[in-house]
Formats: C-alpha cells, structure tokens, sequence
C-alpha cells in the first residue's frame, strides 16, 4: 500500500482508500475529463473535491501535485513498477488511463497517434478558445464595453466547431469507436451550449453532426456519472 505521508495534497485531503487512484478535481468541462474516463474504464478511484472557487488549487498543498494550480490531477498509488505516480494535466491523464486499462485508446500506432491528435486539438484549440469566449460573454469580460475581445474567440470557436463538424459528417465518434478524443472533447461543446450560454454567438444551432455527437456522448450512463464528479458544492 502507498505511503500517502509523502504527498502534501493528501494532507489537505486525506485518502480513505488509499490503494486506489486519488482523483483531485472540480466539475468543470478540465475536470469531468477524468471522471468520465475513470467511470467509463471502472478503474477503482477515491474523489476529492478541489474547490477552484476557493482558490484552492494555489495552497502549497495543491502546487505540490501541480505546480501549475489547475486541476484535475492524480496519483496512482500503483503506477509503473508498482510505484505511486502523480499525474497532471487532463491529456496526459487520460492516455495515461488508457494505456493502464487498455481501453479507449487503440492498440494500432496509426489509430492510436491519430486518436492522440484529437486529443491534443482540444487542448490546444478547444479548451483554450471556448473558455475564453466564456470569460468574455458570461463573466467578468461580459462587461468590457469593447467587444473585440469577445468577438474574436466567438469567430475562432465557430472555426474550430466547424473542424469537428466536417470530422463528424458521416462519423458517430471522432475515431471509428468512442475514445479519450470523444471523452476529451464532450465536456467543452456542453459547457459553450449550456453553461456559457453562447450558442447563437458561434452558430451552433446550424451545426448537424456535431449536436448529434453531443447527444449520443451525453446519453452514456459513465458520462452522466463522470459529469457529477466530484459533486459541486451546495
């Protein structure tokens, strides 16, 4: 069994079970990647809530996981050679996840790179241009009187929506079967829809494939679990 007395984080948040993954997360369209990857895989897991709001990624605790602040994160009691492993950044997690499982990530090289750039297209592009737009339309920005800001990571969400849609034309997932591209990416096209509210700002609604791909992501029983985990706070 690991010894948790060597990581700082499981001071602030100590593991009951501490055998099994630790996931260090808030529901955000970052964080429910990994929920929705561990639900999906049935890999045994012990969630902590990391109360972003809070600031509590910047405690000396948390920046002892991630030096960089942001969840999610984990460690792996049983990593490579039995060792425990910290792990951050949700693309790295979640090939991570696959390879320690075996499923979600094909075993062919070809398949497997080209699942792995879709992955990396939505940690550069989506993530990034989605939670912009959403700074600019729903929180602080939304009162900035110039709204060049905002206009200009609407136009390159609507882009990048589009590189998805002309992906999915004739396809049910990103790869030939649903992936950790799918898993990457269903979080973020539901939060610029629902929680950013900024549908009519990058023309969702005149998308086809793409809503489709949403429905049948969301209507997986690991995704609605992954989708609550860990729980917001009341």
């Amino acid at each position: 069994m690991a010894d948790f007395s060597q990581f700082p984080v499981a001071q602030r948040w100590p593991a009951q079970n501490p055998e099994i993954i630790q996931l260090y997360s808030f529901p955000t369209p970052n964080g429910v990647k990994v929920s929705i990857m561990l639900e999906e895989t049935g890999l045994p897991y012990e969630a902590h809530l990391v109360n972003i709001t809070k600031n509590e990624t910047w405690g000396p605790d948390f920046l002892a996981l991630n030096p960089n602040g942001k969840i999610p994160a984990i460690i792996d009691p049983n990593g490579p050679g039995g060792k425990p492993l910290e792990l951050f950044e949700s693309g790295a997690i979640l090939i991570y996840l696959a390879e320690k499982s075996g499923q979600l990530l094909s075993a062919d090289p070809a398949r497997r790179y080209q699942t792995i750039q879709w992955v990396m297209f939505q940690m550069a592009s989506i993530g990034p241009m989605f939670g912009q737009l959403g700074f600019f339309h729903k929180f602080a920005g939304k009162d900035y009187e110039d709204k060049r800001p905002r206009d200009r990571y609407a136009a390159e969400s609507k882009r990048v929506l589009g590189v998805l849609e002309t992906r999915l034309e004739r396809r049910e997932w990103l790869m030939d079967e649903y992936s950790i591209a799918d898993i990457a990416c269903l979080g973020w096209v539901r939060a610029i829809v629902e929680f950013y509210g900024a549908a009519d700002l990058v023309d969702y609604r005149s998308l086809k494939a793409v809503p489709a791909w949403l429905e049948r992501g969301l209507a997986r029983a690991a995704v609605q679990r992954g989708l609550d985990i860990p729980k917001r706070p009341e």
